[in-house]
């Protein structure tokens, strides 16, 4: 991060509804001394940027910021530029020394100072570019979530999707232009949701009612997910989730992805997760995609057509491996020779071949092998026996 002590060609500017009046000394030097001033149209107005305003290109990119490098530059973003702004975009393509951030009140926390949230406990969330599916993982009965929002036209159609999520009873507090004159907020239920003219820009507060939401342990239930019955069910999905044991920003190659739980798993399981799912049959991808779409996760999760071993060629490499279907004596050899040291490989097979591939694999390689066996229970006449699952075996080692 800058210093705010070095040469700079680049500002950062937070901005909130009060224009100029709310920035600091700092913020309103950089804005007289700046050739360009880069912002959304609302912002350029704010600062009365005149013909030295630039709006943002749509689709939006940076590169015209990047293209005047050495110039004085300044970058008009809402709020705080580094809590869903254009800060973090921007200095990832920058030295250190090239920019400073002069920060004002984010938009999140102006909400929670209007509700007296405490914000530590409340979920932050830019719906503004991103599907409501991202709110799935996170929401249950009592949870608190304030979320910006694209346009006008938004909390409605959020409201909406948690009335078709469950969570209908919720209570939605809509916060219009916070911090400015022409701030606004009205409060209505998301089943009832009948607010008009609602202006930009706009944040919701969202206290969700009414549903419980997903449990947050590993193996959720199979209907849960889009799938041709090609899926590892539930019980043994939550053995396998313990034998990879997701960690925060990993990635997964999931081989034979099948409906994609294993990845949508893995994903959930720990922040920043990502996964890769290779599947030779399209209708199987689609559902793939389906389930990393329903459940908020297809910026985390990737759905690839092909083969194992040769479609897993030009991809990065993982941390861990799972194959849940196809298994052979060449992939297993392909891994071991392309896979570093520390990877994690599960695999999971349920016919003859597969278990003797497997044992012989852990006799040569080490590693753990585990044989599940599960019965239900299940009627029988007017009576009740038990419905055994096929034997699952599993070999899990470090390479």
């Amino acid at each position: 991060m800058s210093d705010g002590l070095s040469k700079h060609w680049l500002t950062i500017i937070g901005l909130g509804e009060n224009g100029l009046e709310g920035l600091c000394d700092a913020s309103r030097k950089a804005l007289a001394e700046a050739e360009v001033i880069f912002g959304g149209p609302r912002h350029l107005e704010l600062v009365n940027a005149s013909s030295r305003g630039q709006p943002w290109p749509v689709p939006f990119s940076i590169g015209p910021v990047l293209a005047m490098r050495g110039r004085k530059v300044a970058v008009l973003a809402s709020g705080d530029p580094f809590w869903h702004g254009a800060g973090g975009s921007l200095s990832r393509h920058l030295e250190a020394g090239e920019w400073v951030s002069h920060p004002v009140p984010s938009t999140f926390a102006l909400a929670a100072n209007h509700l007296a949230w405490k914000l530590e406990e409340v979920l932050c969330h830019g719906l503004h570019a991103a599907p409501y599916a991202r709110l799935r993982p996170v929401l249950g009965n009592g949870t608190r979530a304030i979320c910006t929002m694209r346009d006008g036209a938004a909390p409605a159609e959020l409201a909406e999707w948690l009335v078709a999520e469950g969570f209908g009873p919720s209570q939605l507090t809509v916060m219009e232009c916070l911090g400015g004159p022409r701030q606004r907020v009205r409060s209505v239920c998301a089943e009832g949701f009948s607010l008009q003219d609602i202006q930009a820009p706009v944040a919701v507060a969202v206290e969700a009612a009414g549903c419980k939401g997903l449990p947050q342990a590993p193996g959720l239930a199979d209907d849960l997910f889009a799938s041709d019955g090609q899926i590892t069910k539930r019980p043994i999905r939550a053995l396998t989730l313990s034998a990879l044991a997701p960690r925060a920003g990993e990635l997964l190659w999931d081989i034979g992805g099948g409906s994609g739980s294993v990845s949508v798993e893995w994903c959930l399981a720990a922040p920043g997760a990502r996964a890769i799912a290779f599947e030779p049959r399209e209708s199987r991808l689609q559902n793939i995609r389906a389930n990393a779409a329903g459940f908020g996760l297809d910026h985390r999760m990737t759905a690839v057509p092909g083969k194992a071993p040769d479609v897993l060629v030009g991809h990065p490499l993982p941390d861990c491996v799972f194959i849940g279907g196809g298994g052979s004596k060449d992939l297993l050899d392909h891994l071991w020779e392309i896979l570093p040291a520390g990877t994690r490989l599960v695999a999971n097979g349920v016919t003859l071949e597969t278990e003797t591939l497997l044992m012989q694999a852990h006799a040569a390689r080490g590693g753990h092998l585990l044989k599940a066996e599960i019965a239900e229970a299940g009627p029988l006449g007017s009576m009740r026996d038990w419905r055994r699952a096929r034997p699952v075996i599993q070999w899990s080692v470090t390479r």
